[in-house]
């Protein structure tokens, strides 16, 4: 695990982004991104300096998406806004810019996120791993290599499959993985490349430097903690930028580029469990000297412009995020100038390109077909029958059926693991979120790609012990979620959920006891009528709950499960437990599992 720092030194960080000298002989596009201003000499006031311009692409948050296609509706990809998504699109732009700006007066990096979130990441993680004695190459470093991409952060669902996953697949990309805040538990050396610095050849008879240094989110250390403790750390993205920007310019970078798996909004989802902010991006702006632009990742948010000014320098850094899954890729474009006997940034600026304005890039399809046609065999396989239609369009507001489901799956599996344990007689209660709305499992044959659709996320399973008083806490953090409603007078089941930006998946119904959630109480009052079986939970109750890892290791910030008594956990992702489970039982049948356990209110009227 420990990174080879002499190696690292010796040679391997500085390196040629593949670009020819503009003069006699070069491209059309290349010999004109270098110029004289005015015709005037080097340096002076009032005087012309040379210039030359290129261009940083960058990506974030791919998840997974190579073709334009969804695996959970087996279909081309769409959504509400006609988006479209993946690398053979991304190709497709990338090329273009290439092609507009010359080659060589570009580069290509990724904010992290990019080998799990589809059925085609899963497969190749899970059905058909790379890390198999004859495993393929991952359909994701393929495609990447063959666009040329110049370097990727890490981002945190990279640590999913855990650390040999990582591994393999940072062997099979011909280009480095970045983390600099990713290190090594005992040593705190880097278990990542820190940085890489590319040059970019110019008339003037001297390279622009351009490094570019990755951060990843500190909250690996919590959402990965099964696979990365007592193996990797990862300290915060500030402390680590102001360690190593100054290096960068020290070892002679003319430019500063960041790649954070970290958004802009100065947040965490982990409340106080760590010392770090998860999303730091515009920290890292303000706090760190001299860097130049941000690509930032982590938050699946567009951001084409955000300028951020450096409290200690003044200067302006930009910082741009592209829409995830491959739906835009942003352009920096970039302006030095030689002053004083050296290159330095006269003007960035930044956009978003949109990939539903162009077609897939057959060089990649027609690489990767293979690859997709295999999942598209394995996802749509016939595991069971439903007898009816689940949907979770309404999931957020009503006790749905399609929740009851998942949670009904959890807490059978945790009961069968504590069977004969000192905690089997502990009543199990188990959290299900919503994490689409349109998922649903159809009536009749449901295939592997209806359980994908409703569990996306290769989330694993725990239980953990809490006390009524602490139940009462983790439901009232949760009702949060809603927005305080006023009584009488109808109710929009659109315009009452997400309050203050909460999103679905950090809303957690849970099943298993009978509760009331008060909308026309301010959040924290809201949880009333608190039942089991019929009886009111008292203060000192104890209850097992059955939990998805993200929320156990405190993803979304909710009270006491992160600290709460692990009396059981399990390396299979949920999904696999309900595709399992509809495997055993060949039959979905929501009389078995469904009932109307909590509901909205509002002054004790049900708001439904």
């Amino acid at each position: 695990m420990t990174f080879d720092r002499r190696k690292f030194l010796g040679g391997s960080v500085v390196t040629g982004a593949g670009v020819v000298l503009a003069g006699a002989g070069a491209p059309a596009a290349a010999a004109a991104a270098v110029g004289t201003a005015g015709g005037g000499g080097a340096n002076g006031p009032g005087r012309g300096r040379d210039r030359y311009a290129f261009t940083v692409m960058g990506t974030t948050d791919l998840h997974g998406n190579v073709f334009n296609w969804d695996y959970a509706t087996d279909a081309e990809f769409d959504d509400k806004d006609h988006n479209d998504v993946g690398l053979a699109k991304i190709s497709t732009l990338v090329h273009d810019v290439r092609r507009a700006k010359g080659r060589e007066n570009t580069l290509l990096i990724d904010a992290g996120d990019t080998i799990q979130g589809t059925q085609l990441a899963y497969y190749y993680a899970k059905v058909d791993p790379i890390t198999g004695p004859r495993g393929p190459v991952h359909p994701m470093a393929r495609a990447m290599n063959a666009i040329g991409y110049d370097a990727a952060a890490l981002g945190n669902h990279e640590f999913n499959y855990g650390i040999p996953v990582l591994r393999k697949f940072e062997e099979s990309c011909r280009f480095p993985l970045l983390g600099a805040n990713a290190v090594d538990a005992k040593t705190l050396r880097p278990a990542f490349r820190p940085y890489v610095i590319k040059r970019m050849r110019t008339a003037r008879g001297r390279d622009v430097r351009v490094a570019v240094l990755g951060l990843t989110n500190p909250g690996i250390a919590i959402w990965d903690k099964v696979n990365v403790q007592g193996k990797l750390a990862f300290p915060g993205l500030v402390e680590q930028a102001a360690k190593w920007v100054p290096k960068l310019r020290s070892m002679g970078a003319d430019v500063v580029v960041v790649a954070a798996h970290s958004g802009t909004s100065g947040t965490s989802s982990y409340g106080d469990q760590l010392p770090y902010v998860e999303n730091a991006a515009v920290l890292v702006a303000e706090q760190v000297p001299g860097i130049d632009a941000i690509l930032v990742g982590h938050a699946h948010v567009e951001i084409p412009e955000r300028r951020v000014v450096n409290k200690a320098t003044g200067r302006e850094v930009v910082l741009s995020e592209p829409l995830k899954w491959g739906q835009r890729l942003t352009c920096f474009d970039v302006e030095v100038e030689w002053r004083r006997g050296r290159w330095a940034v006269a003007s960035v600026a930044s956009k978003v390109l949109n990939t539903n304005a162009v077609v897939e890039d057959p060089r990649i399809t027609q690489m990767l077909r293979s690859a997709h046609a295999k999942v598209v065999t394995y996802v749509n396989r016939v595991i069971g029958k439903s007898t009816v239609a689940m949907s979770a369009a309404e999931a957020p507001v009503k006790d749905a059926p399609v929740l009851d489901f998942i949670a009904f799956v959890q807490a059978e599996a945790v009961r069968k693991a504590l069977a004969g344990s000192a905690h089997a007689g502990l009543p199990v209660v188990s959290q299900a979120s919503c994490f689409s709305r349109t998922a649903n499992v159809p009536a009749g044959d449901v295939s592997i790609r209806s359980m994908a659709a409703l569990y996306p996320f290769d989330n694993t399973l725990e239980a953990r012990v809490l006390t009524g008083k602490q139940l009462r806490e983790y439901l009232e953090f949760s009702a949060r979620y809603y927005v305080q409603t006023a009584p009488g007078g109808p109710v929009d089941p659109a315009r009452i959920t997400n309050a203050d930006g909460t999103p679905d998946y950090n809303y957690d119904a849970v099943r298993g006891v009978g509760y009331e959630i008060d909308i026309a109480k301010p959040a924290g009052q809201r949880i009333g009528k608190l039942t089991f079986d019929g009886k009111p939970v008292a203060d000192a109750a104890r209850f097992v709950l059955a939990v998805n890892n993200y929320r156990a290791s405190g993803g979304g910030g909710f009270p006491h499960v992160a600290s709460a008594e692990q009396v059981w956990s399990t390396s299979e992702e949920i999904r696999n437990l309900i595709i399992a489970w509809v495997e055993a039982s060949g039959v979905i049948d929501p009389a078995a599992f469904a009932s109307v356990e909590w509901r909205l209110t509002r002054d004790g009227v049900p708001v439904f």
